[in-house]
Order: C-alpha cells, then structure tokens, then sequence
C-alpha cells in the first residue's frame, strides 16, 4: 500500500501550535470494533494511504485527502476529513496467534485484577485485592508447569519407562527402561527424572520468550510523558494517569517471578523423588545431607519468587522506565542455577533404585487447589469490603465479579492441566492396567464436570425460558415503533427474537455467578474426597449401593473424556486458525475483548493491545489539535470506541476540551461499566462526559455488545440518543424498497442519526478554542435538538 509522509507536523504536544492558513479543517478519527476491518471498508474508498504508523497499526486517508489541512479548496472544508485508525492486526492478523488461547487461564486471571469495585478512603484494601489476584496468578503457573511434569515425569519418565508392559508398546521409551535397555546409562530413575525435565524447562522458557518478544512487539510505546495539570487531580479513574498504559517495570518483576517458580517446580519434581531414596534406612549420607540442601535453597527461592510477587504492584502516577535489575536478572538465573544442581544431584548414581507406583509429590496438585480456593475466598471478602464503602447498583454481582472469575481462572487451569494428564495417561497405558496413571485428585476433578454440565444445561434452560418471554413481551413493543405499517407476524416475530436475545447479555453476571459458585463447591468436595480416601471415585464408591457405585463410575469415565476433549478442541481451534481467516478472526475477537488491559496480574497472558493503541490515538489526537488548530471527533464503535474514551482521558484536560466523542455500538457502559465498575462506573463516565467537549452515544435495542451509558440526572439525555429503529424499516418504502435487514450491532452509519449526531458535534466545535460551557446553549445535544422527534428513535 502507498506510503505518505505525515503532511501535519507531528511534534510533541507539549510544542507551541501552529495553524497554517486557519483553513479550520475539521477531522473525523473513526476507530473500529471487535474483528477488525479494512481502511477501504472504513473510509468508503478504495484509494486510501497511510499517514503515519506501521503495519501492526496505524492511521489511514482517502488519497484525495492527504493535503486536507494545507489546502484552499472550498470543497475540502464542506465536511469532517475522515481518518480510520486500523489496529486489527494487533489481535487477529496472524494465524499463530490463535495458539494464544492455550493462555487462556492467565487472560482470565489478568482480567480479575482489573475487576475490583470502586473504593473510596481504602488504599491498603485496594493493594490487598491486587495483591491476592497475583497470587492467584502465580499459582496458576505452577500450576501448568506441574502439568508438565506430570505428564514428562511421571507418566512418561517415572511410570511407563519403568514398566515393561508400557515400555515394550512405546519403543521410543525404551533407551530409559532397565528391561529394554538391559541396564542402560539413561535407565537410571533419577537419570530418566533428569532428561525428562527438559520438557518442563522447556515449557517455562515457551512462556519467557513469549512474554519477553510481545511486550517489545505491542506494549513498548511509551505514552504521552507529560506534567499533570492542576485540574485534573482527583480524577475518578485510573485510566487517565501518565503510567496507566506502560506496565514495563511490574511485568519484568512478574516475567522473572513466574519465570523462577516454573523453574523450582521442576527442580522440586526431580529433588522430591531422589531425596525420598537417599532418606530411606542405609541410603547414602553425603547426598541425604546434599538433598536436605537443595530442599532448604529450593524452599528460600520459593519464598523469594512470592515476596516480589508481594512486594510490587503497577506504577501508574507516573511513566517509570526503570527496570529493578536485582530480581528481573537474578532471580531467574539462581531458579536456573538450582535447576541445574537438582539434575546433578537426581542424575548420581543409585544402585538398587527403581521406580514404582507414581512419582512422589503428587499432592502437589491438592495444595495448589487448596490455595486457589483459599485466595479466591478471601479475595471474595475483601472485594466485598471494598464494595460497601461505595457500592453501585449496577455493578455484577455487587461487586463480586473479580472473585468469580479468578475462581474461572483457577477451573479453567485445572481442566487444562488435568485434560492433558489423563489423555497422555490413557495413550501411554492403552490397557488401563500397566501404570497407575495421574494423581487420584485429577481423576476427581474430571468427575465433578458432568454434574457441572449437568447445573449449567438447567440455567441454560432458564435462560432460553426467559429470552422466549421476553420475546412475546417485545412484540407489542415493535407494533408501536412501527405503527404505520402493516404488521406481518413473522417479522414482527424476527424483531421481536432479536431484542430478547440482545437482552441476554444483562444475563451474563447470573452464568458466571452459578458457574463460579458451583465450581468452588465442587472442587472442594474433588479435593476432599481425594484427600480422604485416596482412591479413584469409582474405587470409593465400591461397597455403597448400586446407584452411587454406577453414578461414580459414569461420572469418572464421562469426566476423564469430557476434560480431554475440552483440551483437544483448544489444540484444534488454535490449528484451524492457521488455515481458516474465518476462525482467526472469531479469535481475534475474544482477544479484542479480553486483552484490552495491561498485564497486571499474569505476565504470561496474551500481550495487551491497548499499550499500543491507546498512546497512537492519543498522540494522533494531541499532535493534530495543537498543530492545525482545528476540530476533532474520534468516532469509535464497540470495542473502537472503549479505546477511543482511554486515548481521551489520557489527553491534557486543555486538549480533552476540544475532542468530541462520538460512540455507537459500545459496551463502555453495559460490558465495562459493570464489569469493571473502579475505571469505567458511572463517576468515571461522567467526568468523561464533563471533560470533553461533547459526547453522543447511539445505540440500538437489538445489540447485544452495545447499550446507553446511563449517567444520572439530565447528563444521560445530554449523552444517549434514544433508541435507533433497527431495521430502518419495518417493511417495502419509496427509500427502501427491498426489505431492510436487522443489522444490531453492524453498520451504525447506515443510520440517518448517525451523520446527522456528527454534525452537530462538529458544529458544536471551533478552530480554536471551544466556547465557555455557562452560555445559554446546550453543551451537547439533548432531546430538544432532536430531529426525531421525543421518542428519540431515528427512522427511515
């Protein structure tokens, strides 16, 4: 694609401005949603040029357009010069990215952290609940790198390598069986302990790399670093703070903590079993007395990997560019360098040593669960807390949200790690009978899915009860939007099933809530019953009546297929991605959603794409309001337009004041504003709404993302246009002469309201600065200026 220079000077914001001509060139920065677009699409034409950025993302012109703000031509100033800021590639312009969604856990945990309620006078409560969510996350990836070592150690290494029966159906195991290699070097337990700790190793350096590469990929752009002015202290959001978007300092600290605590659980997987040989009656001193050591190192760095998880959380008062050398540099390395003294140590020789049963320390996956749980309750306390001091009706779960989905977080790691385990297991031991397989406890764990199927499979019925009521309840909504036309059932009937299903999503708390809730349940009766007896479900229930003994046994061999599946269908969809630009974008959109915020909690989460979109848009919009003088409206649509509200809050309040907003199809306040009630509840929106110089929000019934912002008193009518009619009509006009599709949450701009809500925000803007808000005029739109009329619904 042609490449232009940038024809608007792009100084620092904080130069003095320069307006040549005082052409009074107005700019329309328009910002796509989820899935992405092309600048084509956006601009209406098929001859557009990049103005400035790269390939990952960047800000695109009609070609007629380039010269928009040095030249004379009347025509040029007739109307808005339309810019599009394309950030698509950022979540879905490759296929291997799709493989992101084996990080899933860690997004999930990342997006609890961001979920704590709003609180007022509680610092310390506040560092509390951060502080609990990167604990969690930090168990996750013990988690995972223990999954690894189940599956290399134990399985492969410890039990089907010491099994004749296994070993004979697997030849490429069989330079570490004693039998099969007659004694061979590597047939050693500790020796095969050894070399199969480099898959784990491996896993924990997978995981480095990637963290280390995407945040100099997408998260290195420094934001606007600027002094803050007078006015803006006490700001109700985070978002607006000069280091919100640049997470380097904490991500490094946490890179090199998790990186550390994978490397000890291999280390402690391979000490543990060698350790338990040297203490048993006559073994060899000198290496008792050397494993003791290399417990009481593992156990000083495992101590000191959870103090700098502790001891930090996010630097946002300011951009910080330092890195803390000491624990990013040396903690790692010494992680490394104990890994390397365990594989010495398991790898010395052993006479008489053999491997049977499974590998010790396979309650290591108890006291992680036990741990999880623990967090996730005392995290539900503390967001409880923090949520009475200021509570907000319209947060999820008043308040509780942050709990429930770290609690998902927790589920979703053990469902990976568990559906590997006993998919390796019953690959390595076709007949059942020559290995013991994973720890008893993952067996419980898979056992307890069904009945959760079973819970969700009710709500879900519920669910489908209340869309179908409130289908037959919209009904006579849509006979009076429409009450010239002649009704004809079915399409009345279509309308009518759209915006109940849009509705659904208001639903969405209730689902997490039962999951999360169920799952906590049903976890510590897996984990108590594994604690207890010791033994399979199907093993414990012998001897009780049939029922239970049948209910048993179908819900372990239902739950050990259900948990494997689960994970193939990642493995699989992340595969299709590679060839299918369908199913890369529908990734691309969960990514859109759930990668919007920095890595605050997981290091290993998929990188953030905001770090990088946020500080494009707001040098876009600070260098050409201060160079050119002109008007600016940044029209952002659904998730576009969640980025456009972060890039305005990071302005200056002096140059805030002469952006207007413009959103249609957002979830800024039915998705984030309840989701995420600390940076997007009505306090922070509503000094949005004051900061800037206007803002109009569209919307229509039969979206399912978007939704009013619903600010209190006249500011809601100030913001919120009514309803848009979709579809524009209910059957054949002069206008429209082929039916009109329901288009929910696409192509706002097919809407009258949508050009005729632009022009009045530009009209609302002057070359220079804007006028004072105490005159007579409206500061923004309301229902008196409407041209629809008082329902503020916009037709045909």
């Amino acid at each position: 694609m042609e490449r232009a220079q940038e024809h608007v000077s792009t100084g620092g914001p904080d130069q003095p401005a320069r307006r040549p001509g005082e052409t009074g060139t107005a700019l329309e920065l328009l910002v796509h949603g989820v899935g992405g677009t092309t600048p084509q699409e956006m601009l209406n034409d098929p001859r557009t040029v990049r103005i400035t950025g790269d390939n990952i993302a960047a800000v695109f012109r009609r070609a007629d357009d380039v010269d928009a703000e040095t030249s004379t031509d009347a025509h040029r100033r007739d109307g808005p010069v339309p810019e599009a800021y394309v950030w698509c590639n950022l979540t879905s312009g490759n296929g291997t990215r799709a493989l992101w969604l084996l990080l899933l856990p860690f997004m999930v945990v990342n997006l609890a952290h961001w979920m704590r309620p709003t609180a007022r006078g509680r610092r310390r409560t506040v560092r509390l609940y951060g502080l609990l969510v990167r604990l969690a996350g930090l168990t996750l990836t013990v988690l995972l790198v223990a999954a690894a070592c189940e599956v290399a150690l134990d399985l492969a290494a410890w039990q089907c390598a010491g099994t004749l029966a296994c070993a004979d159906r697997h030849s490429w195991l069989g330079f570490l069986s004693p039998t099969v290699s007659d004694g061979g070097w590597w047939s050693s337990p500790g020796r095969r302990l050894a070399l199969a700790a480099f898959v784990p190793t491996a896993v924990t350096a997978l995981l480095w790399y990637l963290s280390k590469r995407t945040w100099s990929d997408y998260e290195s752009q420094q934001p606007i670093d600027r002094a803050p002015e007078p006015d803006e202290d006490g700001s109700p959001t985070a978002l607006g703070r000069p280091g919100f978007w640049y997470g380097r300092r904490l991500v490094a600290r946490l890179r090199a903590a998790h990186t550390a605590a994978g490397l000890i659980t291999v280390a402690a997987a391979v000490v543990s079993a060698a350790a338990r040989r040297d203490r048993e009656p006559g073994g060899p001193a000198v290496l008792n007395i050397l494993g003791l050591l290399l417990e009481a190192a593992l156990a000083a760095c495992a101590v000191a990997v959870v103090w700098v998880v502790c001891r930090r959380g996010r630097s946002e008062n300011r951009l910080d560019r330092e890195l803390d050398e000491r624990f990013v540099r040396r903690l790692p390395l010494a992680a490394l360098v104990l890994l390397g003294l365990a594989l010495l140590y398991a790898g010395w020789e052993r006479p008489g040593w053999e491997s049977a049963g499974r590998l010790p320390g396979d309650m290591t996956f108890g006291g992680i669960a036990l741990v999880q749980g623990l967090l996730v309750i005392v995290l539900a306390v503390v967001a409880h807390t923090l949520h009475r001091t200021d509570p907000d009706r319209r947060a999820v779960l008043r308040g509780l949200g942050g709990p429930a989905v770290a609690m998902l977080a927790c589920a979703l790691g053990g469902v990976m790690s568990g559906g590997v385990s006993q998919r390796v297991s019953d690959w390595l031991d076709g007949t059942g009978t020559s290995i013991d397989g994973p720890p008893v406890l993952l067996t419980w764990q898979a056992s307890v899915i069904p009945p959760l199927i079973v819970v969700l499979l009710m709500l879900f019925g519920r669910l489908g009860r209340r869309a179908w009521q409130l289908a037959r309840a919209e009904r006579e909504a849509v006979a009076r939007d429409y009450p010239v036309e002649a009704q004809d059932r079915a399409r009345t009937r279509r309308i009518a099933y759209t915006r109940a299903m849009a509705a659904l999503t208001d639903r969405g708390p209730r689902v997490v809530a039962v999951t999360s809730g169920v799952t906590l349940l049903l976890g510590a009766g897996a984990l108590v019953g594994a604690l207890t007896t010791d033994e399979t479900p199907g093993e414990a229930a012998q001897g009780a009546c049939p029922v239970v003994h049948g209910a048993a046994e179908t819900a372990q061999a239902l739950g050990s297929w259900l948990i494997g599946l689960g994970f193939i269908l990642f493995v699989t969809w992340g595969r299709r991605a590679y060839k299918d630009a369908a199913a890369r974008r529908t990734i691309g959109i969960l990514w859109d959603v759930g990668t919007f915020w920095p890595r605050a909690a997981h290091p290993f989460a998929p990188p953030c794409y905001a770090e990088r979109a946020v500080p494009d848009l707001t040098w876009r919009m600070a260098t050409w309001t201060r160079t050119t003088g002109g008007r600016l409206v940044i029209s952002g649509h659904s998730q576009g337009s969640v980025l456009a509200a972060a890039a305005a809050w990071q302005l200056a309040p002096s140059a805030r004041k002469r952006v207007a907003l413009l959103t249609y199809g957002s979830p800024l306040e039915r998705l984030y504003g309840r989701w995420f009630p600390a940076h997007f509840g009505p306090a922070a929106l509503s000094s949005l709404h004051r900061e800037v110089d206007c803002w109009r929000n569209l919307y229509r019934l039969t979206d399912p993302i978007g939704g009013p912002m619903r600010l209190p008193g006249d500011r809601g009518h100030q913001v919120d246009h009514g309803p848009l009619l979709d579809p524009l009509a209910y059957g054949r006009t002069d206008s429209l002469p082929l039916p009109a599709p329901i288009l929910g949450h696409s192509d706002y701009q097919a809407d009258p309201a949508f050009a005729e809500e632009r022009r009045k925000l530009l009209n609302r803007l002057r070359p220079d600065l804007p006028g004072p808000r105490h005159t007579g005029e409206p500061p923004c739109p309301g229902p008196d200026a409407d041209p629809q009329g008082s329902s503020g619904r916009s037709s045909a």
